[in-house]
């Protein structure tokens, strides 16, 4: 199963959902697909789309998925590393009103450069980096990475 979650954040991001019902369309995805989409509004012939799941059942559908597909919080991408999942982290990107600033790309950049996610960046690489997802050997999160602290300190004050 692969649980995509969005986030919180009170902007649209349909943009990833499209690209997911196009791979599923065109059976590049076969599996589950359940999304915890926030506020962003899609319907789906293809997905199990829920607005906001209570903390059970969310944590519930991160432990059973396979593969997390996350916005680029840092929330989300740490909620999931800590549960010892693969995750691909998408950033909500400014240009497409998804986002105030592109601060969730720097985010997937750095969890991308130390070894834990891995980026799409561009919504066209998405069917790559699920089948990238499919050898893919994460680091394994340690919560005292000073670094990445660093980073959502330094994000979080911009």
């Amino acid at each position: 199963m692969i649980f995509v979650i969005l986030g919180t954040q009170d902007k649209d991001f349909s943009r990833l959902l499209k690209e997911m019902d196009r791979l599923i369309d065109e059976k590049y995805i076969t599996q589950e697909v359940v999304v915890q989409a926030g506020t962003t509004k899609y319907h789906s012939k293809n997905m199990k789309i829920f607005d906001l799941l209570p903390m059970t059942e969310f944590n519930r559908f991160i432990g059973k998925a396979d593969l997390i597909i996350t916005h680029g919080g840092v929330g989300s991408i740490m909620n999931s590393l800590k549960k010892g999942k693969k995750v691909i982290a998408v950033p909500r990107l400014k240009k497409y009103g998804e986002h105030t600033n592109d601060h969730q790309l720097q985010i997937v950049k750095e969890f991308s450069k130390q070894g834990y996610v891995i980026p799409c960046l561009k919504m066209s690489q998405l069917g790559d980096c699920i089948e990238k997802s499919k050898t893919f050997q994460p680091k394994r999160y340690k919560s005292s990475n000073k670094k990445m602290l660093e980073l959502i300190e330094e994000v979080i004050q911009s």
